[in-house]
């Protein structure tokens, strides 16, 4: 959502620390041990590897859980495989939802995630049930602390962007598909730090919602973010700033 962004960068300006970073290690390790699964075990030679070990890097995560996590997705270890599963939903209000988890045991995890939509007046759907509702994009988030909007706009205008959101502290670049990876190439290469880069979706149509009807929106978004196998949520919500700055005055 255009809200998302918007409400992630207000709880960081306030000091505010979500649950999903008592466990944040723990996503990071899936998505580098997906990231092998995926392809080499070499950063210079899987990119997507590469861009999660950076980002690995970039959360402060010790060089060893690193190099564990890149030891299991080859195989060593003998834990659990861990598989990539897309849930769709409908949350309150009929807020349209697409959630990417990683887990070891989906039947676990698709319960888990049915009881959390239930609680929040939603319901969990079939694979494709809201997927049509998003637009398949590659993804950014770009630091843009400090920056003037208009000469950060002027940076990361590069080709394959198709549009950005920008905010304090993070901005969020999209771009076609297959220019995810030049595109961030493009942006290091202008002085910009990419803090995150990956496939996703983006609402073709937003809910506006205000008052409590968007702090019921909100619980729900936050209490799938810190489920322990969610790695990305995304949803078809939009929000006033200064909407998302009341509600985050709690």
């Amino acid at each position: 959502m255009s809200g998302h962004s918007k409400w992630h960068n207000i709880r960081l300006r306030k000091g505010k620390v979500d649950a999903q970073r008592g466990a944040l290690f723990t996503k990071l390790s899936k998505e580098i041990i997906l990231a092998v699964r995926g392809g080499s075990p070499d950063p210079e030679a899987n990119y997507r590897l590469k861009m999660a070990v950076e980002k690995a890097r970039a959360n402060n995560m010790p060089r060893e859980n690193i190099a564990r996590a890149i030891a299991r997705g080859g195989g060593s270890g003998g834990e659990r495989e861990i598989e990539e599963i897309r849930y769709e939903g409908y949350g309150p209000h009929g807020l349209a939802v697409v959630a990417d988890a990683a887990t070891d045991n989906r039947n676990r995890t698709a319960g888990e995630l049915r009881f959390l939509f239930q609680k929040h007046k939603g319901a969990l759907g079939e694979t494709g049930s809201v997927g049509w509702m998003f637009d398949h994009l590659g993804i950014l988030e770009v630091d843009a602390a400090g920056r003037d909007e208009d000469a950060f706009l002027e940076r990361a205008l590069v080709d394959g962007v198709v549009d950005i959101e920008f905010g304090d502290p993070t901005a969020t670049v999209y771009c076609e598909i297959e220019a995810l990876r030049s595109v961030r190439e493009a942006l290091s290469a202008a002085g910009l730090t990419v803090r995150d880069a990956y496939l996703g979706v983006r609402a073709k149509t937003p809910i506006a919602l205000e008052g409590e009807r968007l702090g019921e929106a909100l619980a729900f978004y936050d209490a799938l973010e810190e489920h322990p196998d969610i790695v990305r949520v995304f949803i078809n919500l939009d929000a006033s700033e200064a909407a998302l700055e009341a509600l985050a005055v709690g």
